[in-house]
């Protein structure tokens, strides 16, 4: 349970697309619920009020800075089994050789689905991770199991359970329309009911749901899903435009993109978070921001899986919601900040190939870091409709405690080096500069991350 934190030190955060701020000597304060009441400058005159009507302020150490958890917006929740493992196929084959398997897999043993998920969540929160949109399985059982495992360790989850009533393994789907439909209701009301007593704010789990993609659910389906999102109010996920073989078979199969199935079925919506969708063009990104629906950017899993990059530059151009996924385990890696460094990578490369082509005309398709790091903070949160991914008085304090360099010890912590520390260089290093932030956004890992909070609530960050 979250309690009244005060904390005085150095916070960063990304409350605009590429606008880093960091706020050095400031001291922030929740209230019982884990929201953020007091947030200013130290040496304010409200601020030493407040210090002196506070509990016991922790006081950040030289070489420390508060930054917002990361936000994956695409997570398979059973393909963690095999992370690492079986990226050597097409997408289509892929999801029959090893995705369905794994996936029926945890279906059939609820003892090795807890052992999963349950590493799974550690994983998470290992890597900096404080929310998570998850794709499931099939069986209401199991993904109840996901969420009261994401729920215990005090994870902000959208759990769904998979919707498909066709699928190319005949073992791995559900036997009609009507059962989909039935199951995905039950285990929307089953999933609510889990944290129904609690109040609002430790209400960290939220069912949402998952027709898996266009090829493994029938027209009736889907339309019948995009009304009881409506009548529910409920978020939506699914894959759109994500690979070369998927869009040719929706084509062939429907006579229609797979957009176009979503938008007739009712499931573009601004509740709506699509992954991949790296064959639309400008005019279908429009449409995406016309519809507001939002889109996971996995730039590891895109390049395994997807003939094209996803147009990120166009769609940030366009408005369009984008936060950052891992997509494990079509992505190999669960942190988020291999996902930042790939979108960035993958950026820069399209930008050369359209120098290449045709020159440069002024207007660059790279990213940056900076804008990266929004990506995986707030606009995942926004995706999400969340008012998480900043700091300020009113929101919710989910955070993470990064620590860049130990001055007493005069150096960098994990893969970190800092030669002017180290030589005794010591008299700016109460400061943290943008070339410190960026060296650990390039070469950070878990051993920088010290204190993990989602709602006020410190989690326990386990040693792996």
């Amino acid at each position: 349970m979250p309690g009244v934190l005060c904390i005085r030190g150095t916070f960063a955060h990304t409350p605009h697309l590429g606008d880093l701020k960091i706020l050095q000597d400031y001291l922030l304060v929740t209230d019982m619920s884990g929201v953020i009441i007091h947030f200013q400058p130290a040496q304010n005159p409200e601020s030493q009020t407040v210090l002196q009507k506070s509990p016991p302020c922790v006081i950040l150490p030289s070489g420390t800075l508060i930054l917002p958890n990361f936000v994956d917006l695409h997570l398979h929740a059973a393909q963690f089994l095999y992370q690492g493992n079986g990226l050597d196929l097409p997408l289509m084959e892929w999801l029959n050789e090893y995705a369905f398997k794994a996936e029926e897999r945890l279906d059939g043993d609820p003892r090795l689905a807890r052992t999963v998920y349950t590493r799974l969540a550690r994983r998470l929160i290992e890597n900096g991770t404080g929310t998570v949109l998850l794709f499931g399985t099939i069986m209401e059982e199991t993904n109840l199991i996901l969420a009261e495992v994401m729920q215990a360790a005090g994870l902000r989850a959208f759990v769904g359970k998979l919707s498909m009533d066709i699928s190319s393994r005949p073992s791995y789907k559900e036997s009609s329309m009507e059962t989909s439909y039935q199951a995905a209701q039950s285990f929307v009301e089953k999933c609510r009911a889990l944290t129904a007593n609690l109040p609002s704010h430790e209400r960290l789990v939220e069912p949402v749901l998952t027709p898996r993609f266009v090829p493994t659910c029938s027209d009736s389906l889907l339309s019948a899903l995009g009304k009881l999102s409506t009548t529910e109010n409920l978020k939506i996920q699914s894959h759109l435009a994500e690979a070369l073989d998927q869009v040719e078979y929706v084509r062939n199969e429907r006579g229609a993109d797979d957009m176009e199935v979503f938008d007739r079925s009712g499931l573009l919506t601004p509740r709506t978070i699509q992954a991949h969708c790296t064959f639309l063009d400008v005019p279908s990104l429009e449409h995406i921001h016309f519809c507001g629906t939002a889109i996971a950017h996995c730039p590891l899993s895109n390049s395994y899986f997807s003939a094209e990059p996803f147009r990120l530059r166009e769609a940030l151009d366009e408005g369009v919601k984008v936060g950052l996924g891992t997509d494990v385990a079509g992505g190999y890696s669960l942190d988020l900040m291999n996902s930042m460094r790939h979108a960035v990578s993958v950026s820069r490369m399209r930008q050369g190939s359209k120098q290449l082509r045709a020159g440069s005309d002024g207007k660059s398709l790279a990213i940056d870091w900076k804008e990266s790091l929004y990506l995986a903070t707030k606009g995942g949160a926004t995706a999400l409709g969340l008012a998480t991914g900043v700091f300020g008085v009113g929101l919710p304090f989910d955070a993470q405690e990064v620590r860049l360099f130990d001055l007493s010890a005069r150096m960098g912590v994990g893969a970190l080096d800092f030669f002017d520390l180290e030589a005794g260089g010591s008299e700016n290093a109460k400061t943290l500069t943008i070339d410190m932030i960026e060296k650990w956004w390039c070469l950070g890992d878990a051993r920088n991350r010290v204190s993990m909070w989602v709602q006020g609530a410190k989690l326990d960050i386990f040693p792996l």
